[in-house]
């Protein structure tokens, strides 16, 4: 600040995180990479299930369950999974290890690997502490180097951000 004036001219991005499976995870740890990677300064909030993307050791899913556009590349062709095959027994896990399987097949970064890319990119990380009590989670069990907050400590960032994205 020189003379009353800011002269931080970054651009700024807030991301509210707040799911928790697999396909969902993707989303807010790739924009907030590349965002970081464009020299925007990015501010993650984790709440509700979102906050166990913060977890030390994950074990996400892909819950085929209320995502009727989710299709699958099968025998050179997209197969779509009707609604209703969501709640047999066995499908989660099935689609869970098609997805990770195609993860690791086309070369897509992991989950891990994106978080920490945003941690070594500075990315702000920020964990719901009414959802950590709500959830009654334990500090230990979730990663280093994240902040712990509430809505208001979202609101500082948001209100000065360029950007904000609820995912």
């Amino acid at each position: 600040m020189v003379d009353g004036m800011d002269l931080d001219n970054s651009k700024k991005m807030t991301i509210i995180v707040t799911k928790g499976t697999l396909d969902w995870a993707y989303p807010p740890f790739i924009l907030a990479t590349t965002a970081a990677a464009m020299d925007v300064d990015v501010t993650m909030f984790f709440t509700f299930y979102g906050l166990g993307l913060l977890d030390k050791e994950l074990d996400l899913k892909v819950s085929p369950l209320g995502n009727p556009a989710m299709e699958m590349p099968m025998m050179g062709g997209h197969m779509g999974m009707p609604n209703m095959i969501g709640m047999l027994p066995g499908v989660t896990s099935g689609a869970t290890a098609m997805m990770k399987n195609m993860i690791k097949k086309k070369g897509v970064a992991s989950i891990e690997e994106l978080r920490e890319a945003a941690e070594l990119s500075d990315v702000r990380m920020i964990a719901c502490q009414m959802t950590v009590d709500l959830f009654e989670k334990k500090k230990e069990d979730m990663i280093d180097g994240i902040e712990f907050g509430g809505a208001a400590t979202w609101m500082e960032s948001a209100l000065a951000s360029d950007i904000n994205l609820y995912i």
